[in-house]
């Protein structure tokens, strides 16, 4: 009895995973598809940009330092590096903030260092000195109210390091009496390398030193609100005399050296 042949089966599984592996292709290239139209779509840019909390510079020149600007794109924004971008450019930047919101909206939050006093440079260009020692100039501002003291005679290596110490003590100073000094003029002596003149608005010439300001400000303090104005010694020891005292007192001294020389 001849054997019968029995004709193989066809390979049903093959033909799924052949169709499988085109619906994944398929799939795979429309995603690409619409990942290349969404990232060139306006959805993906940057719509606007807003600085917030800066004074000594403008959203513009921010924005230049940061790249961020309408029609870039909006998911390429670092926050680190807008951040470091920032510092780099603006040392008189304390501290950033960014914020996203999609779509295409950037916020960035700007902290600024506290200007505690005033100083000219060569060209007679107002700069405001800050309170981490670093300067920066006032031209970007559209108003310029100078509510703090001035500095004067801070030009050499040595003025120019306690510059910085100097502006460390008055930020501790309170804003009534800050606002008070007028001026603030480096004076060393043989004696006190770190002594200062100041003046302030309400008549009165004070002396003494970086180091001495800050545990001298309630002696300061309590003979500016009480007495008329004079000069206000604050060294080793502390003390005071009004102008009227002082002019005499002077009148006296020329009396004696008249009389000394006749």
């Amino acid at each position: 009895m001849q054997a019968r042949t029995i004709p193989a089966l066809p390979n049903k599984p093959e033909r799924k995973r052949k169709s499988k592996r085109i619906l994944w292709l398929v799939i795979l290239l429309c995603i690409v598809l619409l990942a290349v139209l969404f990232f060139r779509s306006p959805i993906s840019k940057i719509d606007k940009v807003t600085f917030i909390g800066q004074s000594f510079v403008t959203s513009e020149r921010l924005g230049e330092a940061t790249g961020l600007v309408a029609g870039a794109p909006f998911f390429m924004v670092s926050e680190n590096e807008v951040i470091a971008n920032i510092k780099s450019a603006f040392p008189f930047v304390k501290s950033v903030k960014v914020n996203k919101h999609f779509p295409g909206k950037i916020e960035v939050f700007v902290e600024e260092y506290e200007s505690v006093a005033y100083e000219l440079d060569a060209e007679g260009e107002v700069l405001a000195s800050l309170v981490n020692g670093s300067s920066v100039s006032l031209s970007e501002m559209k108003a310029v109210v100078l509510e703090k003291p001035l500095l004067t005679g801070w030009k050499d290596k040595q003025a120019l390091e306690l510059k910085a110490k100097l502006t460390k003590q008055l930020i501790q100073i309170p804003d009534s009496l800050l606002a008070d000094i007028s001026e603030i003029v480096y004076d060393p002596s043989a004696s006190f390398s770190d002594r200062i003149r100041m003046y302030t608005r309400s008549g009165f010439e004070v002396i003494t030193t970086v180091d001495l300001l800050p545990t001298k400000l309630a002696y300061l303090s309590g003979v500016v609100e009480t007495q008329e104005p004079g000069r206000i010694t604050m060294l080793k020891a502390d003390s005071y005399i009004s102008y009227t005292n002082l002019a005499k007192n002077d009148h006296d001294v020329l009396d004696e050296q008249k009389n000394s020389t006749q």
